[in-house]
């Protein structure tokens, strides 16, 4: 945790930080624009928060994008938060990003996450319905993780597995898994505000997609770095994009818990 304390310590490093988690996939000249510091000390100070993990990067043909990771920031609520209070605080737990223009082919989540376990038990960590169902506390997909197949979703812990149009597009044990997201169902409808019959017929056709990469980290004793990119949005103010924000972080933090024999400090998400 000392590189995490040592990165937001900084205000310069706090103020990039801010501004990811205001747009995330910007560069390097975009984070750098009115901070009144030269490019270089910029990149320095990325490079700060990338070795704590509180920043991800992507290439996208030629341009690095950035992202505020999250996960570490959970883990700190769960080491330092968590164990002094009953209930994690909401603001810990519910994450949001949005993007600004319409340069949707960039990813809308990158979650980054190490955990002290082998590239395949966390691959059966992803697809085993024994596992999701504890990190996931219930709810989640169910498939034979064949490429083409369905992957069925249970919306409650105690309703029944539902196909709701979802297929795998990749799957590559140990490596890599990707499939397409639920639709909004009308359960949400009454989640989220629509202003109208419209909007929520626009809504209710979007359909996004998650994917896992799985490899090992730079640094052996690092364990397995975990990427999760979830994208496909129609537009940033996507119902279903404010949905997942929060969700994702609360997952990933369970299943590390889970994968390397912890105890949970809540009710999975």
């Amino acid at each position: 945790m000392d590189p995490i304390f040592k990165a937001l310590a900084d205000p310069s490093r706090r103020e990039l930080l801010d501004r990811l988690d205001a747009r995330g996939g910007q560069t390097l000249r975009e984070l750098g624009e009115g901070l009144g510091m030269s490019r270089q000390a910029v990149s320095k100070h990325l490079a700060v928060l990338e070795s704590a993990l509180l920043v991800t990067a992507v290439r996208q043909g030629r341009e690095k994008l950035h992202y505020l990771n999250p996960v570490p920031i959970q883990e700190v609520a769960d080491r330092w938060i968590g164990r002094y209070e009953r209930h994690r605080p909401t603001a810990l737990s519910r994450i949001e990003q949005t993007l600004e223009g319409t340069a949707m082919d960039k990813p809308e989540f990158v979650y980054v996450i190490y955990i002290q376990t082998t590239a395949g038990k966390l691959y059966q960590a992803l697809t085993d319905p024994e596992f999701i169902k504890i990190y996931m506390g219930g709810y989640g997909p169910e498939s034979t993780w064949e490429v083409g197949a369905p992957v069925r979703w249970k919306m409650d812990p105690d309703g029944e597995f539902e196909e709701v149009g979802q297929r795998v597009l990749e799957a590559e044990p140990g490596k890599r898994l990707s499939y397409t997201w639920h639709t909004l169902q009308p359960m949400h409808r009454q989640m989220f505000d629509f202003a109208s019959d419209e909007e929520w017929d626009k809504a209710v056709r979007e359909r996004s997609k998650v994917t896992f990469d799985i490899e090992p980290a730079d640094e052996p004793e690092m364990g397995i770095k975990l990427t999760i990119t979830h994208d496909g949005f129609d537009s940033p103010d996507s119902k279903m994009l404010e949905g997942v924000s929060g969700g994702w972080v609360a997952i990933v933090s369970s299943l590390k818990t889970l994968l390397e024999g912890g105890k949970f400090l809540d009710e999975p998400a």
